[in-house]
C-alpha cells in the first residue's frame, strides 16, 4: 500500500498497530483455513476414491449390463454441470465456507442413497443425477475456499489441497478395495464417507468462525488510509468472462488428458500389453499416487512460477503420454504413465491459481464456477475423445491423440494467458492479504509476471 507523506504523518502510529494486528490475526486465520481446505479435499477424495472401487459392486446390485452402466454414468455429467453453475451464485451470496461444508455432506449422503437404492437402472440413473450434483457443487465451493485461503495466506493452497485430493482417492479406494475382501458391504463404505464428510465439514466452520476478525481489520486499514483502490468489488457486479473463458480452455484440455489416463490406463495395460487384471487395475492408482506427489512436491511454487509451470508440465504430459503410446513393455509404459501424471498434475491448480488471485472475494465463487464448469467439459470429453481415437485407429494411436492434445496446450498456452492479460484491467488492485509482500514487491503483480515469463 503507498500512501503520501502528509497521510502518512497524520496516521502512522494508529496505522502500524492496524497492520500489526491484521497481519497478526491474518496470519493464524490463514494457517487454519489453509488446513480446513486440505480437510476438504481430502473428503472429496474419500468419496471419489470409494466410489471408483464401489462401481463393479454397484453394477452387480442394479443387475445392469456394461452398456447400461456407461449411459448410468453419463447422469453424473448432467447434474455436475448445471450443479456448477448455480452454486457459484449460492456462494456469492451466502459465503463460501457454509457452502463447502454443506455440499460435502450432501455429497456423501448421495453416495449413500445410491448404496442402498440402486437396485434397477433407473434408480441407478437417478441416484447418479444426486452424486453428480452434489460432486458439482462441492468441487466448486471447496476450489473457491482454496482460492480464498491462498489469497489470506498469500501462499500457495491451491495445489496442495488438489494433492490431498489425489492422495485419498488412492488412499480410500485401496481401503474400500479391503473392506469388500473382509466382507463388508458397499453402504458401510458409504457410512464412513458421511463421517469423513461431516469431519471436514465442521473443521471447515470452525476455521471459518474463527477467522471472522479478519474482515473487520481490512475495513479499518481502509477507513484510516482512504485508500479506495482496495475497495470490494459490488456482489452485484459482473465477471470477466472472456479472460475466464481462456483459461478455462486450457482447463478443459488440462482435465481432457488427465481423466483419459485415469479411464484408460487400465484397458491399455491389459489389451496393449498383456498384463493381467491384478496389474492393469493398479494402474489408475499409480497415476493418481504420481499426481499425488508432483502437487505436494510443487506446491510451494510461488505465482510468479505459474506460465513456466504450465509449459512445463504441459511438455511432459504430452513426452510421457508419447512414451506410452509407443512403450513395447510394462516398464516402459509405467514410466511415460508416471511421466504424463506428474505433467498433468500441475496445470488446473495453477490454472485455478491464476483465475483466483485475480477474482475479488465478492465474485469469487461466481468466477470459479465458470472455470471449473468449463474446465469440467473437459473431464467428461477426455475418455470419450480416447475411445473414439481407438475405435477408429487402435489404443495406441489414442495414446498418441492424448499427446497431441498436450501439445496444442503447451503452444496454446502462453498465447492464451497473454491474451487473457490484456483483457483484464491492469489497474486491478492487490488485494489487502498480499500486503506484506507487495510491500517488498510493490510493482509487480501476478498478472505481470506471469506475462514477462510468456514473453
Amino acid at each position: 500500500m503507498i500512501l503520501d507523506s502528509g497521510a502518512a504523518g497524520d496516521i502512522g502510529p494508529a496505522y502500524l498497530c492496524i497492520v500489526t494486528h491484521m497481519i497478526r490475526s491474518s496470519s493464524q486465520s490463514a494457517h487454519r483455513l489453509a488446513w480446513a481446505s486440505y480437510a476438504s479435499f481430502a473428503a472429496f477424495g474419500v468419496f471419489w476414491g470409494t466410489w471408483g472401487a464401489s462401481i463393479p459392486r454397484i453394477r452387480s446390485q442394479a443387475g445392469i449390463s456394461d452398456g447400461q452402466l456407461g449411459t448410468a454414468l453419463l447422469f453424473i455429467g448432467a447434474g455436475a454441470l448445471p450443479a456448477m453453475l448455480l452454486t457459484g451464485r449460492i456462494i456469492d451470496r451466502f459465503g463460501v465456507r457454509i457452502t463447502a461444508a454443506v455440499t460435502l455432506i450432501l455429497l456423501g449422503a448421495s453416495g449413500l442413497i445410491v448404496a442402498l437404492a440402486a437396485t434397477g437402472f433407473a434408480s441407478l440413473c437417478f441416484g447418479l443425477l444426486l452424486v453428480g450434483a452434489a460432486s458439482g457443487a462441492a468441487d466448486v465451493a471447496i476450489n473457491s475456499a482454496a482460492g480464498s485461503a491462498e489469497q489470506l495466506a498469500a501462499t500457495p493452497v491451491i495445489t496442495r489441497s488438489h494433492g490431498m485430493f489425489s492422495a485419498f482417492v488412492v488412499v480410500s479406494s485401496l481401503v474400500a478395495g479391503r473392506l469388500t475382501a473382509l466382507g463388508a458391504g458397499t453402504t458401510f463404505s458409504f457410512v464412513l464417507v458421511i463421517a469423513a464428510s461431516m469431519i471436514a465439514s465442521g473443521y471447515l466452520l470452525h476455521a471459518s468462525s474463527s477467522s471472522a476478525e479478519v474482515p473487520s481489520a481490512r475495513q479499518r486499514i481502509r477507513a484510516e488510509t482512504g485508500d479506495l483502490r482496495h475497495r470490494r468489488a459490488d456482489p452485484a457486479s459482473g465477471i470477466p468472462v472472456l479472460p475466464i473463458l481462456l483459461v478455462g480452455i486450457l482447463g478443459a484440455m488440462a482435465f481432457a488428458s488427465e481423466n483419459a489416463h485415469q479411464s484408460w490406463a487400465a484397458v491399455f495395460f491389459e489389451d496393449e500389453l498383456g498384463t493381467g487384471a491384478a496389474l492393469s487395475s493398479a494402474a489408475p492408482a499409480i497415476f493418481a499416487a504420481v499426481v499425488a506427489i508432483t502437487r505436494f512436491s510443487t506446491g510451494g511454487l510461488q505465482p510468479a512460477h505459474a506460465t513456466r509451470t504450465l509449459v512445463l508440465g504441459a511438455t511432459a504430459a504430452s513426452v510421457g503420454a508419447t512414451i506410452l503410446a509407443g512403450a513395447p513393455n510394462v516398464i516402459v509404459a509405467l514410466i511415460g504413465l508416471a511421466v504424463a501424471a506428474a505433467g498433468t498434475a500441475v496445470l488446473y491448480p495453477t490454472l485455478l491459481g491464476i483465475v483466483s488471485r485475480s477474482t475479488e472475494d465478492a465474485t469469487r465463487g461466481r468466477a470459479t464456477s465458470l472455470l471449473t464448469t468449463i474446465s469440467y467439459l473437459g473431464f467428461l470429453l477426455g475418455p470419450v475423445y480416447v475411445g473414439l481415437w481407438s475405435e477408429a485407429a487402435g489404443l495406441r494411436a489414442a495414446m498418441a491423440a492424448i499427446a497431441a492434445l498436450c501439445a496444442l496446450l503447451l503452444a496454446l498456452t502462453p498465447v492464451l494467458l497473454r491474451i487473457r492479460r490484456k483483457l483484464t484491467d491492469p489497474s486491478s488492485p492487490p488485494h489487502i492479504a498480499n500486503t506484506a509482500n507487495t510491500a517488498h514487491h510493490p510493482k509487480q503483480d501476478d498478472d505481470a509476471r506471469e506475462h514477462d515469463l510468456a514473453e
